[in-house]
């Protein structure tokens, strides 16, 4: 169906407004007038995906959705009874085939075991969302030397995507989905920054850094899988009510109360991103409520030598998981 007069005129107020994009009023809006195709109609029918971090929040309602469409879905979590008690409840919902994984995706060397034990028992890997981490108010290191938002964020999404990489390669075309943030649009990229020393370290910033972070990788991953048949693109869920969000954010959680999206609304284009047709041709791109948004808001996050400060970070990326790639888990070498 074509969109109600006038769609795109309220899309576009929606989106300068910031807070009308972000909750559920945006949703609301967008879903109705541009008569959105309902997920349920979007199959993944003998499709296999892997969605991070869900045990919880919308990782936990993205695998659902996943699955309602008719995919085989892992997921992967840290702790073994909040992950079984997911994937249970997950299968017994939707009638689909749910494995379950266990791993710290803060730990590089767990990421890469995770990776291995996915490959030899699949052929093909159609739909990876990487949604996994959090935001960490307290500076942390991990036992491998690594800032925790940047590990979990960056380095392992990165990790993931390298050694999964012959898998979605076969299944193409395929589709990568980083959940980022809508926090990103608050700094610029800058590898020198990305990771904060102990005195200096804020949370929210190393967190909306890191997201920014992914928005870039999203463009070199897209260029260094040039026609392989595997996109890979950037979300954000606008303000959804989640457990992260209330945990991370409580004062802001309180104050939007009744405007934050439902878990479900904001999943939404995640689902929508794995299965849509018209999402199989767009890559490098980042979307809120189904349509690739600007990536930058405020002047002060522009940078002229954008794509000259990505390639840095990608060779950061490629070198920190170095380490814990083999040449049978990596793939293409991305170098």
């Amino acid at each position: 169906m074509r969109p109600a007069p006038g769609a795109k005129l309220v899309d576009a107020v929606l989106e300068a407004s910031v807070a009308g994009s972000f909750t559920r009023i945006g949703y609301k809006a967008r879903s109705r007038l541009f008569h959105w195709t309902p997920l349920g109609s979007l199959r993944l029918d003998g499709k296999v995906a892997i969605v991070t971090g869900a045990t919880s929040g919308l990782g936990r309602t993205a695998a659902e959705l996943l699955a309602r469409q008719g995919a085989e879905v892992c997921i992967v979590g840290r702790d073994p009874d909040r992950t079984e008690r997911a994937r249970a409840e997950i299968a017994a919902a939707t009638g689909s085939a749910v494995e379950a994984d266990l791993a710290d995706l803060s730990l590089l060397s767990e990421t890469a075991a995770f990776a291995d034990r996915f490959a030899k028992q699949h052929d093909r890997l159609d739909v990876l969302v990487l949604n996994a981490g959090a935001l960490i108010h307290d500076y942390t290191v991990t036992a491998e030397g690594n800032e925790i938002t940047v590990a979990t964020h960056v380095l392992s999404q990165f990790l993931l995507t390298r050694a999964l990489s012959p898998l979605l390669e076969a299944a193409a075309p395929s589709r990568v989905i980083m959940v980022a943030s809508g926090g990103m649009y608050t700094e610029r990229l800058d590898v020198d920054t990305l990771e904060s020393d102990p005195d200096s370290y804020d949370g929210t910033a190393a967190y909306a850094r890191c997201k920014r972070a992914q928005v870039a990788l999203a463009e070199e991953w897209t260029r260094h899988l040039l026609d392989t048949g595997v996109t890979v693109n950037t979300m954000h869920p606008g303000w959804a009510d989640t457990p992260g969000l209330r945990t991370a954010l409580p004062g802001f959680s309180r104050i939007v109360g009744p405007l934050l999206r439902t878990p479900e609304e904001g999943a939404d284009t995640i689902a929508w991103l794995a299965a849509a047709p018209e999402a199989s041709a767009q890559s490098g791109l980042f979307f809120l409520d189904r349509r690739a948004r600007a990536k930058h808001r405020l002047r002060r996050t522009r940078r002229p030598d954008e794509g000259r400060e990505a390639a840095r970070l990608w060779r950061l990326c490629t070198k920190r998981t170095a380490p814990y790639c083999t040449e049978s888990r990596a793939g293409n070498d991305p170098s």
